[in-house]
């Protein structure tokens, strides 16, 4: 079963127009009351730690709102990265980070995750129905070429960090608003590899990653609506000695000059002479692959109506869509002496 997204402003009981004081607020009223050391419920402490970690944090709420849960990109400590310094007490700021940092997923650091990102491309109205392939250059914090982000100059070795010997991360012990707290926190010298270069790599400084230019290949699926994301894992901004963040493309459809989408429907419209909606016809019609079909119009055709053309539509994973296309009666804007007497004719037939 696939677990329900969590709603984080259920979960602290605040309104989506809630500003950022009300956010904070609301989450240490619901700290206080659900703290372990307390005796609270831990996994409901947890929840709502994890819920202001996103909603508390600008950026990140607007990637929430925007993509839901999955912009997290899944696990990990959910305040990796986050700004809590607006705490004080007493005149001291507290890094709520550190403190909950030891609450989720056991006691260690987890695996550092590089930031995911996003993009805009646009497409023409062919290709979101069809699918296709698209080249972008973006810049970037990706892993260093020259030491495969391992901050070490090419031909020489890592040592043991000395800041955390060799574990990857520190102990802290500190005091905060809701007591006293032993945190275990990633080593900021080693950034919890546990070692650090002998001699740095002068392309990235010993960092092991760099801002740089990255040519991405987008796979357009076939059937994508305009506003669309597309996710792509492990292609967003690198960590050293982490896992790299994920790259969302948002998709924005060209419109058609002749065809519209409605599911896997497509449609068009197509005006008819009253002579040819009366009598029928024959007409010439043009596909969205480019092929040239003859559509017959029957004789005493009604204006509004449609006609269906099977499997002309989008097509996607074997399903077919199929061409509507709404046919309307096309009034002249000046009728000739012998066009209208012809008409006067029909009008005593009672037509």
């Amino acid at each position: 079963m696939i677990p329900m997204a969590k709603n984080y402003y259920d979960i602290l009981g605040v309104d989506k127009k809630a500003t950022k004081d009300d956010v904070k607020k609301a989450f240490r009223k619901l700290a206080q009351k659900y703290h372990p050391d307390k005796g609270g419920d831990e996994t409901k402490f947890k929840e709502i730690t994890e819920a202001y970690s996103v909603l508390g944090d600008e950026k990140r709420r607007r990637e929430y709102d925007t993509y839901g849960q999955s912009f997290q990109g899944g696990g990990g400590n959910p305040f990796e990265g986050f700004d809590f310094s607006g705490f004080q007490q007493g005149g001291m700021e507290f890094d709520l980070g550190d403190i909950f940092g030891d609450l989720f997923g056991g006691r260690g650091p987890r695996q550092r995750r590089g930031r995911d990102i996003s993009i805009d491309i646009e497409v023409s109205f062919k290709e979101s129905i069809q699918g296709g392939t698209r080249q972008v250059l973006i810049t970037k914090i990706g892993k260093c070429d020259i030491c495969s982000g391992s901050g070490a100059k090419p031909g020489t070795e890592l040592e043991s960090c000395k800041t955390c010997n060799g574990a990857g991360r520190v102990h802290e012990s500190r005091n905060s608003i809701l007591g006293a707290f032993s945190s275990v926190r990633t080593c900021p010298t080693c950034e919890g590899s546990g070692k650090v270069p002998k001699e740095e790599c002068k392309n990235c400084a010993g960092r092991g990653v760099l801002r740089k230019e990255e040519e991405i290949k987008i796979t357009i699926p076939a059937g994508i609506d305009g506003g669309e994301m597309i996710r792509m894992p492990g292609l967003g901004e690198a960590a050293k000695g982490g896992v790299p963040g994920d790259l969302y493309v948002k998709v924005h459809v060209k419109p058609h000059a002749v065809f519209k989408k409605q599911g896997l429907n497509l449609t068009m419209e197509m005006p008819l002479k009253l002579t040819d909606a009366l009598l029928g016809t024959s007409v010439s019609v043009t596909t969205i692959d480019d092929k040239t079909l003859e559509v017959k119009v029957p004789p005493m055709t009604a204006p509004e109506q449609t006609l269906r053309i099977r499997n002309k539509g989008v097509n996607v994973d074997g399903r077919a869509g199929d061409l509507l296309i709404h046919l309307s009666a096309a009034f002249p804007k000046k009728l000739s002496g012998k066009a209208k007497k012809l008409v006067e004719e029909l009008r005593s037939e009672s037509l």
